[in-house]
């Protein structure tokens, strides 16, 4: 399956609401579109990985702060409380095991038990 980044992109507006592009042994890609600020959260199992397609991301740490470009990408490690801050639009690909939850540890309005998959016109 085939995935024009782009346009599938282009097929959601929603922010902080991750869609599953593609599943490979047990993990997704997901694609989000982030903007503010997210929740202090940590995964206590997965490796979490964001990949910036379009924008600038901020990971802020406990004890430090990165920044992501386009075409960037950091892995924060299972039970590293992070939170992903966005000041403008940013397009992130997400490679995470399909169990993980948006939130982490944290279940709130944000949480999304079940990310909704990628519009089949973008996948061909």
């Amino acid at each position: 399956m085939k995935v024009n980044l782009t346009e599938a992109f282009a097929g959601f507006h929603e922010y902080w609401s991750p869609r599953v592009a593609a599943e490979l042994n047990g993990q997704q890609i997901r694609l989000a579109k982030l903007r503010g600020e997210f929740v202090w959260h940590k995964h206590d199992d997965e490796d979490e990985m964001f990949l910036v397609h379009r924008g600038r991301l901020t990971l802020e740490f406990r004890d430090r702060t990165v920044e992501l470009g386009p075409g960037e990408f950091l892995v924060v490690p299972r039970g590293v409380e992070h939170r992903p801050v966005a000041v403008d639009d940013v397009e992130v690909i997400l490679f995470e095991p399909a169990t993980t939850r948006n939130t982490g540890n944290v279940v709130n309005k944000r949480t999304i038990a079940q990310p909704a998959r990628l519009d089949p016109q973008a996948a061909q």
